[in-house]
């Protein structure tokens, strides 16, 4: 199975974060699931981390970010005109543009994303809850 991974379970999964559950934990882990973290992971790292209020919120910067999902052998997935066009046809269930795109991704893929994040999960059932 295709796994996108949310900014969240990424970051908590390169830090070893015991917010992660162990579902997720043995989704991303196992060998049959090819994992992907999204350039819009690494684009949330960076907007956010450079936020005072939010500085203290993100383990790592975004370079550093590349560097852990690479060192734990993530596929990192680009974004296209198609996943960025994608957006327009989701509910606005989300405000967070962020979110929006990652869920953008994963319908148009399609791949299955992981979340904790409730609000997320209702955009479609092949979202995967995990928290």
């Amino acid at each position: 199975m295709n796994l996108l991974l949310d900014t969240h379970i990424a970051i908590w999964f390169v830090t070893g974060c015991k917010r992660l559950s162990s579902h997720a934990f043995d989704l991303v882990t196992d060998s049959q699931n090819t994992v992907f973290v999204s350039a819009v992971t690494v684009w949330e790292i960076a907007i956010k981390s450079a936020q005072p209020k939010k500085k203290d919120a993100f383990a790592f910067s975004s370079p550093e970010a590349i560097d852990y999902f690479q060192e734990t052998a993530f596929t990192m997935l680009d974004i296209t005109p198609t996943h960025a066009a994608y957006v327009e046809t989701l509910p606005l269930l989300h405000g967070n543009p962020f979110d929006r795109l990652l869920v953008a991704q994963a319908l148009s893929e399609p791949m299955r994303l992981l979340t904790a994040d409730a609000v997320v999960a209702r955009y479609s059932d092949t979202v995967i809850m995990v928290g």
